[in-house]
């Protein structure tokens, strides 16, 4: 019985495997063949090599290593004795704000993207207003395709209607998603501002963190030396 259970479950798998994989290589197709993956190599091919360098020096000075993301272990102190409790010293204060901001710097900037991708989810005139924005993007993309189009009998070149396309993308933005922002940034400053305060992570550091010990100490010397005079 157990290894007829086995068996089905064994093939439940193979075929939810099979059927994701089967998804996966039908969406793949369909983005290859309506042209979005050339649009994105034009779009990229038409950004300034100076802009590139400059977002490129800007991402290496901003230091997002997966290993600066703590663990729930580590962010939530469990196991340990007295991970949170309000410290009223404002001297010791200070440094455990100081401590817990540069140590868990990641785990508070993905709390905040996890709540702003929330919130964009509940509200439906945001999605609706970001997939029509997708939409012009990309019947802008396709009109281009020849380095220009005509509007009226007027000629807009390639880069003037990405521009255009970009102010108005900024201003469609700003509005559908304002209130979003600032309730975004409200709810995750109070939450990472609580955790920063509250979480006492001092036994916790980064290499680069640790004070290197210099210096003979010469215990053992030291010992025999002690226990000599002893006898």
């Amino acid at each position: 019985m157990a290894e007829s259970d086995d068996k089905s479950s064994s093939m439940s798998a193979s075929a939810a495997s099979a059927a994701l994989g089967g998804l996966m290589g039908s969406v793949s197709e369909k983005w290859n063949s309506s042209g979005a993956s050339d649009a994105v190599a034009r779009i990229n091919a038409n950004i300034p090599q100076g802009t590139k360098d400059m977002l490129s020096s800007a991402s290496s000075k901003i230091q997002f290593r997966r290993e600066h993301l703590r663990s729930p272990t580590i962010f939530f102190g469990l196991g340990e004795e007295k991970p949170f409790y309000l410290e009223k010293n404002p001297a010791l204060l200070m440094p455990r704000l100081k401590h817990n901001v540069k140590f868990f710097y990641l785990n508070y900037a993905v709390l905040t993207g996890i709540l702003f991708m929330l919130t964009v989810l509940v509200s439906p005139s945001a999605l609706i207003g970001m997939a029509l924005l997708a939409f012009a993007w990309m019947s802008v993309i396709k009109s281009t395709d020849s380095g220009e189009m005509r509007i009226k009998g007027i000629t807009v070149s390639q880069k003037q209607a990405y521009v255009g396309m970009s102010v108005v993308s900024v201003v469609v933005l700003f509005y559908l998603l304002s209130h979003i922002f600032w309730w975004t940034m409200f709810t995750s400053g109070f939450l990472v501002g609580s955790h920063a305060a509250l979480r006492d992570a001092s036994m916790h550091k980064d290499e680069e963190d640790k004070v290197a010990m210099s210096g003979d100490l010469s215990l053992e010397e030291e010992q025999s030396a002690f226990l000599g005079d002893e006898v």
